[in-house]
């Protein structure tokens, strides 16, 4: 039994004694890679403009961006091309 303890168990303590140190020490050296910064992404429109809404999806969208189509006179605003496309086969 002495054996088993000397030349087992404690080897494995003084191990996990020098690990748990080695990690108080060294444990601020994360190699771990920071998340990437999301930075915003710059836009044409200008703030605060006229919203208007989307006649398929009813998303409000600006008069400046929008997807715009003439329809029997009168301006038409689509938040995308897809929208103004569903719309000009609906009727």
């Amino acid at each position: 039994m002495r054996l088993l303890f000397r030349f087992v168990v404690l080897p494995l303590l003084v191990l996990w004694v020098v690990r748990i140190l080695l990690r108080s020490i060294f444990g601020g050296m994360n190699t771990q890679v920071a998340p990437k910064q999301v930075r915003p992404v710059p836009t044409t429109a200008s703030a605060g403009g006229e919203l208007k809404k989307d006649p398929v999806c009813g998303t409000y969208v600006s008069a400046d961006t929008s997807v715009t189509k003439r329809i029997n006179g009168q301006t038409v605003h689509f938040c995308s091309p897809a929208c103004r496309d569903k719309y000009r086969a609906a009727s």
